[in-house]
């Protein structure tokens, strides 16, 4: 048994090892492993590992986050996250994936981290432990994880039947034009700082156009907006990243943010339906929420939940 540093060179064997043991519930591609746990800048390569056998086979990793993207968006720096930990299930119960987690932990805590969240990270993968995996969070609960929230993902498959555009008095919706970039980007800023920010501002510069968000106008002025995401957009977002479960094309909602002096007039619901018709022109009937606590708002427009998860984090 030898750990070894994460190397891109093992790819093939990481996607592998997944599909193996995850693939029926979440389904992983080459580009979408290479885009989320090396392409991403806050990739935290001391605290990352592999685990190989006698054959020099790929039978675990950890993949650890923190902070190192040179934007500012107001994202913590003492916040690390565990991306992924995972074990073939022929080696476990032998020590390996707690000296993964302990490797992780450590190095995160001398890089001077002082919390961890399970998922959750830039280009996450999960916002916690999928709910279907319980032995795996009693496992991170003896380890000084705490519980914290249950999050969902939803789906919905509306029918060919034409969808009607919503019309609204007082606003109006569209697809970002180029020509908006930076007032949209100083909106996101203003009034969203943070992860969202920072998931539009890496959108302009992976080559975004705009056509993935539906922006909400008040007298000319972005009060609102929404994500909508396929299989032409730019990059593979977190909606549709387990999009090979279904027959047809998925597409991703969300997020979506309405300014806070502006809500409470129905814009939010409203910014979803206007989202849905312009996936639905696009031939996309089948559509993902993701990463939400909002059941009962988008149950409103036919989704339901499709996934659970429990979130967690520990103090260090």
């Amino acid at each position: 048994m030898e750990y070894r540093g994460l190397n891109i060179d093992r790819l093939e064997e990481m996607v592998g090892l997944w599909n193996r043991e995850i693939g029926p519930d979440f389904p992983i591609r080459k580009d979408l492993f290479k885009q989320n746990s090396f392409d991403d800048c806050n990739v935290f390569i001391e605290g990352s590992l592999i685990a190989v056998n006698q054959e020099n086979q790929v039978i675990g990793f950890v993949v650890a986050k923190k902070w190192q993207d040179e934007i500012d968006v107001g994202i913590s720096k003492e916040t690390g996250w565990i991306q992924l930990l995972l074990v073939d299930r022929n080696y476990r119960n032998q020590g390996i994936g707690k000296k993964l987690l302990q490797h992780a932990e450590s190095k995160l805590k001398e890089s001077g981290i002082d919390h961890i969240w399970l998922g959750k990270d830039t280009w996450h993968y999960f916002p916690g432990i999928p709910a279907q995996y319980g032995e795996l969070a009693k496992w991170f609960e003896k380890r000084g994880y705490i519980h914290s929230t249950k999050e969902y993902d939803l789906d919905c498959h509306f029918t060919d039947n034409e969808i009607e555009v919503p019309l609204l008095d007082g606003v109006e919706h569209s697809l970002l034009k180029l020509e908006e970039k930076d007032e949209f980007l100083s909106f996101m800023h203003r009034c969203f700082p943070g992860r969202w920010e920072y998931e539009a501002i890496q959108y302009f510069q992976k080559g975004g156009q705009g056509r993935e968000f539906v922006v909400l106008k008040k007298d000319n002025r972005i009060i609102g907006f929404c994500r909508i995401n396929d299989s032409k957009s730019p990059v593979i977002a977190q909606n549709v990243y387990w999009a090979p479960l279904y027959q047809q094309e998925l597409g991703g909602i969300g997020p979506l943010g309405i300014e806070t002096n502006e809500r409470k007039h129905g814009y939010g619901l409203f910014i979803v339906e206007a989202a849905v018709s312009y996936l639905h022109k696009r031939d996309i009937r089948s559509m993902l929420i993701d990463w939400t606590g909002l059941v009962k708002f988008y149950n409103k427009l036919g989704f339901e939940v499709c996934k659970s998860y429990d979130s967690y984090y520990k103090k260090i």
